[in-house]
């Protein structure tokens, strides 16, 4: 349902205006036309979910992931439906991961520009740090010293700041009466001088193409901007990702399936392997030290014909456990097989733990591993499939040790500690449990902020996934 939210955009009135009086395409239209099959990975769908400025999304871009003339691209596109466009703190953040993406994996990079710029009351949370609005185009010139390309096409109003996105791509295609690119649009002119200007004459496709250079094609139509923009992709001289030949077989078991095996009740785990069995190719599973350290299940399996090593949770992650996860992350390294963490911890206790030989090795261990965990120089994909809480969110590959991708699936919690495990919390001075109310309060506040769909719209991840989807994302 909120899928479904998200992909009406600003909503009914602000689609009518968009695609009957402004007469352009709806951004995922415009995305049927360029990607190669019309499919793609969408981003982080949710980002600005109930979010105090805004609407559903907040962010007012779409990103995502998909092919254009056989080449996997990141493509950042415009909703002008959601209020024009214009870019919020977290629309800037969705940007950025998106670049952060096609860094990492050398990606091309694909902008489809149509915004109203940044929201000017708060350019405070969007314009001056370092991870800010201005990091994007930071981003444009170091890809391009990288030898990463990337292409724009103007297909709405680009203001301001934004301005900038398609005047420093490699390539840039305008489209006629649609698109518009200038740093301050016709009522700052007339604020700033008393004249009028048109749009089209301040900063249309016609004077972009034809007097100042700032654009390489001109458009007549959308429909012909991304033919054009696909012609210039296939001269980029930049080599397709060869796919593999070879076929892979199914899970045994059906991936529908997981829906029923996704954990409601994080107090306890259910055996990780019948998660295992229904995303596996074949359901084989070459399983890592099975009698040592059962807490954590290791080994190598095939996903979709790639080779991957699996880390997953099947109870608390003990001292063996750990030294198992430390010793099979490090193989995965040597061999450069990318390391696929599956998450379902078992939730601490709120109280203090007493300080024993056991509790110190533990520590030791898990210390051992976190570092395993940290310099493994290959991809790493992390999937949270139930409750991740304290440390072991940082052992498992969550987001602050920088895995390539981390997904969620919607009953997934992530958390300090599992509210429920705890009827009173620690006080500092002479007090020994906290007011009731002040209790409750508390743990009302844990369990919204551990939802995964709290997290998914910070974008602390990169998108809720449905269970039955896993192999193919």
């Amino acid at each position: 349902e909120l899928l479904e939210r998200v992909r009406k955009g600003g909503g009914e009135n602000a689609i009518l205006r968009h695609t009957q009086r402004n007469k352009k395409l709806f951004v995922r239209e415009r995305l049927k036309l360029l990607l190669d099959d019309g499919s793609f990975l969408e981003l982080s769908p949710l980002a600005g979910l109930n979010m105090p400025y805004g609407d559903v999304p907040a962010a007012g871009c779409l990103t995502g992931i998909g092919k254009i003339c056989g080449i996997w691209c990141v493509f950042m596109a415009s909703d002008a439906t959601v209020k024009g466009g214009t870019i919020y703190p977290i629309g800037v953040k969705k940007q950025l991961r998106a670049q952060e993406i096609a860094m990492e994996n050398r990606l091309l990079s694909v902008h489809l520009v149509d915004s109203g710029g940044a929201f000017l009351p708060l350019q405070s949370e969007l314009f001056p740090d370092k991870l800010h609005g201005g990091r994007i185009f930071y981003n444009e010139a170091i890809m391009s010293a990288m030898g990463i390309p990337q292409v724009a096409v103007v297909c709405g109003s680009c203001v301001a700041g934004g301005a900038y996105v398609p005047t420093m791509a490699e390539e840039a295609v305008i489209i006629d009466k649609i698109g518009t690119l200038f740093l301050a649009g016709p009522p700052l002119v007339k604020a700033a001088t008393g004249e009028y200007v048109s749009p089209e004459e301040l900063g249309g496709a016609k004077l972009h193409s034809q007097v100042s250079g700032c654009t390489d094609h001109f458009a007549p139509s959308e429909k012909e901007a991304y033919e054009c923009i696909r012609n210039v992709i296939s001269t980029l001289n930049y080599d397709p990702v060869p796919e593999e030949g070879t076929e892979h077989d199914s899970p045994l078991y059906s991936s529908e399936e997981l829906l029923g095996l996704a954990p409601l009740d994080y107090r306890c785990t259910l055996p990780v392997k019948l998660i295992l069995s229904r995303l596996v190719d074949g359901s084989r599973f070459q399983e890592f030290k099975a009698n040592y350290g059962t807490t954590l299940v290791t080994g190598f399996g095939h996903v979709e014909g790639h080779l991957v090593g699996i880390v997953a949770n099947n109870g608390e992650l003990a001292h063996d456990s750990a030294l198992k996860g430390s010793h099979f992350v490090q193989l995965c390294g040597q061999r450069g097989i990318p390391i696929l963490f599956l998450q379902n911890t078992a939730p601490q206790p709120a109280e203090p733990t007493s300080i024993s030989q056991a509790h110190s090795n533990r520590l030791k261990a898990q210390a051992s591993m976190m570092a395993a965990v940290a310099c493994a120089a290959v991809p790493k994909i992390t999937i949270v499939i139930g409750g991740c809480y304290g440390s072991d969110s940082y052992i498992m590959c969550g987001r602050s040790f920088s895995p390539n991708f981390l997904f969620l699936w919607p009953n997934a919690r992530v958390a300090l500690v599992d509210s429920r495990h705890f009827s009173t919390v620690p006080q500092a001075g002479d007090s020994d449990c906290t007011d009731e109310s002040e209790l409750k309060q508390l743990k009302a506040k844990l369990e919204e902020e551990s939802s995964a769909f709290y997290s998914s719209a910070r974008l602390w991840d990169d998108g809720i996934i449905l269970p039955q989807n896993t192999r193919k994302v």
